[in-house]
């Protein structure tokens, strides 16, 4: 392709070797687009997804043989060498995924003396059995006679018709965590139980529930309040039980998307579905029906010499890939006019949501307009693609397109009371509910977090809103955020590198100035922690260990935010931002992408972490461009 870039002096060769490695992945980049406009990197996640995908099937009695065959290939393909299955690449042993990864190859016909399967045994029994697994995990078995329902934590459907502004209301939790609470109230209060076709026995230890935590803190008193709730459901009034029930169901149905899915998720789909049949909707009613067809299409199926495996995406990210894409191309040095910024533009436009959802609730004042993550998503437009979005489209030739004024109102609308923004909901912050029995299953709120923050006051920035009043509010707050050590907790991102990576562009572009105090300890943070390879690397058990912060492997993503953030302070030229593009250059494969089997996507911190396929190759993108281009301005 040709270059972009003007040439600068380069004693070692470096930049020229950059600017070949940029133009490699430039043109990869390019070959991934849709012929639409949009680029879609596959999330990779967990086998989870997998395994409660058989025991859906099992329950709904819609097994399938060579489905299931190659859905085992997949699970066993991802079993560690000590017969356990990880929640991310490189991570220890997680007991509930491992029983349901042995629950559905127990489905697949896998016998429980095969080695491998002995293995996952010895270590299930060896972290506690099923006794110790997690709520939802025990749900799945409760389903199947495996686990008795008296023996779980209670969800009330009474929940869906408690009003906005009383405690425990659905919309107090964050909007994939209501999305699952509702179907689960359905399930939960119907208590089913179908045939597995066999015992997992094996997996019991007959330890005694855990001890309650004691009522000197907040989880003990919700834990005794949990008690009473199943008391209640002894003695729930029926007529008030069928109404909770008819209007969770009418709430869960009006909720589904084009595409058949509830959110673009795994959970609240699987769960709604099941929740819907067992309430009388027969698996041809349409809403199932769609729902279940919507499943095929978040299916990857892929050819192997042991056969054809098969694996499911929690989600996907259409929008969120081509916003970072649209980016990069343009930093990489593409004008707004080229054909493939062109393209991808009037997507994302034709994809913008005018609906109002569920963020209504809690800003019913507020003009809808924004994006959301997915294809088909439009009850759940979030704040995060919506302002990388805002960024991406002001590269093309629709910098002036009506859909940019409403985004903009739009987040501006969503600012939560303290100055920061969450993802998908304004003032989303009841930590009351995290301490729920059930609620054990990662994140449940949604409250202000710096990498969506930084995102949005980067976005508004860049419409011309430096000195409004919601930027000043968001900049007040980023600056609040920063950790002791100078850097920033990546809540949607891992973990530290990531928060720190979006912060520092933020300020800067806020016009914080790059020798300001809050940014110097933030380079300098990022200098402590520099491989000695040259790259960045953040092992997800820093969420946990925060002695682990900033410290792990090198990966390009990563690496490319470090790079990004020392860029936007001022320090590209610096002999550390050459070790790292030279650490990008010497690990570049020759297609001009980057191996990355590290998770660096963060579904919910220290429970759910999802590889992202395409950030290993927008990111560095990103980060060559904007080093290259400004060294060669520089030079000039």
């Amino acid at each position: 392709m040709t270059r972009l870039l003007a040439p600068t002096t380069d004693a070692d060769g470096i930049l020229d070797r950059a600017r070949a490695g940029l133009d490699r992945a430039t043109a990869r980049l390019l070959e991934l687009q849709d012929a639409a406009g949009w680029w879609k990197g596959e999330l990779e996640t967990n086998v989870t997804m997998e395994a409660e995908d058989l025991l859906l099937r099992r329950f709904l009695g819609i097994s399938d043989e060579p489905l299931t065959a190659q859905t085992a290939r997949w699970i066993r393909s991802r079993q560690r060498d000590d017969g356990t299955w990880a929640t991310y690449h490189g991570g220890p042993g997680d007991l509930s995924t491992t029983i349901e990864a042995y629950a559905a190859l127990r489905l697949a016909g896998d016998a429980p003396d095969a080695p491998h399967m002995a293995a996952a045994a010895r270590f299930v029994r060896g972290c506690g059995g099923i006794e110790r697994s997690r709520v939802f995990t025990r749900i799945w078995l409760a389903l199947f006679g495996e686990w008795p329902w008296q023996r779980l934590p209670a969800i009330p459907p009474e929940l869906v018709l408690l009003p906005a502004w009383m405690p425990f209301n659905v919309y107090d939790f964050a909007c994939w965590a209501r999305q699952t609470i509702v179907p689960l109230a359905i399930v939960r209060a119907t208590r089913p139980v179908r045939s597995l076709g066999f015992s997992l026995s094996e997996l019991r230890t007959g330890l005694p529930p855990a001890p309650p935590p004691p009522l000197s803190r907040r989880a003990g008193w919700l834990h005794r309040l949990d008690l009473a709730a199943r008391g209640y459901e002894r003695v729930a009034a029926r007529p008030l039980r069928r109404h909770a029930l008819r209007r969770a169901a009418e709430w869960i149905v009006a909720r589904q998307e084009a595409d058949g899915s509830w959110g673009g998720i795994q959970p609240p789909w699987v769960y709604s579905l099941i929740a819907l049949h067992l309430l009388g909707y027969p698996l041809t009613h349409p809403v199932l029906r769609a729902g279940l067809d919507g499943l095929e299409r978040f299916t990857v199926r892929e050819e192997t010499p042991d056969g054809t495996i098969r694996r499911l995406e929690a989600c996907q990210s259409p929008v969120w890939d081509t916003a970072l894409a649209v980016t990069a191309l343009a930093d990489a040095g593409l004008p707004a006019d080229d054909p493939a910024l062109v393209r991808a533009g009037d997507w994302l436009v034709g994809q913008e949501i005018t609906a109002r959802g569920d963020w209504a609730v809690r800003r019913a004042g507020v003009p809808p307009g924004g994006w959301a993550f997915e294809f088909d998503n439009d009850g759940y437009p979030d704040t995060d693609d919506t302002a990388e979005v805002l960024l991406a489209l002001r590269r093309t030739p629709l910098r002036h397109d009506p859909s940019l004024h409403r985004a903009t109102r739009w987040l501006i609308g969503m600012q939560s009371r303290d100055g920061g923004w969450g993802a998908f909901d304004a003032d989303n912050d009841r930590a009351l509910v995290a301490d729920l029995p059930f609620c054990d299953f990662g994140e449940v709120i949604d409250p202000p977090s710096a990498d969506v923050t930084a995102h949005i006051v980067e976005a508004l920035c860049d419409r011309g809103l430096t000195d409004s009043v919601a930027v000043s509010r968001g900049v007040r707050w980023l600056l609040r955020a920063q950790e002791p050590d100078g850097s920033w907790f990546g809540r949607w991102g891992a973990n530290h590198v990531y928060g720190t990576g979006c912060v520092v562009p933020a300020l800067v572009a806020a016009g914080v100035p790059a020798d300001h105090p809050i940014i110097r300890r933030a380079v300098n943070w990022l200098l402590r922690h520099q491989n000695g390879d040259g790259g960045w690397g953040e092992d997800l058990r820093s969420y946990a260990d925060a002695a682990l912060r900033g410290h792990g492997v090198s990966t390009a993503s990563q690496t490319a935010w470090a790079l990004l953030a020392l860029h936007a302070a001022g320090e590209h030229r610096t002999p550390v931002a050459r070790e790292a593009l030279a650490w990008l250059v010497r690990t570049q494969r020759p297609d001009g992408g980057w191996d990355e089997p590290q998770y660096t996507g963060t579904g919910f911190p220290g429970d759910f972490y999802i590889n992202y396929h395409l950030y290993r190759l927008v990111f560095p993108i990103s980060a060559l461009g904007r080093i290259l281009r400004d060294t060669a301005r520089e030079d000039r």
